[in-house]
């Protein structure tokens, strides 16, 4: 198994430490226990990630082992990279609970129209199109897009966030995400904007 490190990949706040070694100690074996951070996918422009209390002894082969001021930190291999740099830190709000980690690694976003490999019924793809390639690649209007359903040949989508009320919208759909539904899902024939554009910030109905 991987030796501990001395080059930190995270960094955990003074703040953090202590909750987390508060928590820990409430565990069965808390000596035998470390953190495990992991990155678990992506959603929008950012990462998804886990944090759990994992045995030390159960750490898989490759994972890598960080010593902060006591605390184990367990990361697996494949998340170093999407890692580096990050701190753990409580939230700004102390209302807010939990933890908070701002990493300074994005995802690469795909661009509409790359090929992506989609799986399942006609509605899941159009879905997986949406979350890994359209979605990302609209996040930073401050937008985003959903399906409502899919009926034979057609797919009926939906527009949030920035996207709203946005008199750009429609071009956008009709330009970006309609094109790029056609090409990836030829059982799609037809995409319906069903955004109600006269709510929002900016309608324009």
């Amino acid at each position: 198994m991987s030796d501990t490190i001395t080059e930190p990949i995270i960094t955990v706040t003074e703040q953090a430490l202590a909750k987390i070694l508060e928590l820990r100690s409430a565990e069965d074996d808390p000596d035998g226990l470390g953190l495990r951070i992991e990155v678990t996918g992506v959603r929008g422009a950012d990462f998804t990630y886990d944090l759990s209390f994992e045995a030390l002894d159960e750490r898989a082969e490759d994972d890598v082992i960080q010593d902060q001021q006591g605390l184990p930190i367990v990361v697996p291999a494949e998340s170093i990279d999407n890692l580096l740099g990050a701190t753990l830190d409580l939230p700004s709000n102390a209302d807010q609970g939990g933890l908070v980690l701002r990493n300074p690694n994005r995802p690469s976003v795909p661009r509409l129209g790359d090929p992506i490999e989609l799986t399942g019924t006609t509605e899941e793809r159009v879905r997986q199109l949406l979350d890994q390639q359209v979605n990302p690649a609209i996040a930073a209007h401050g937008g985003y897009a959903s399906v409502v359903k899919v009926e034979d040949s057609t797919a009926y989508i939906t527009m949030g966030g920035g996207c709203q009320g946005c008199a750009m919208s429609a071009l956008t759909l009709r330009e970006g995400i309609e094109s790029a539904i056609l090409s990836a899902i030829p059982e799609i024939t037809e995409v319906l904007d069903t955004t109600d554009h006269s709510v929002g910030e900016n309608p324009y109905y």
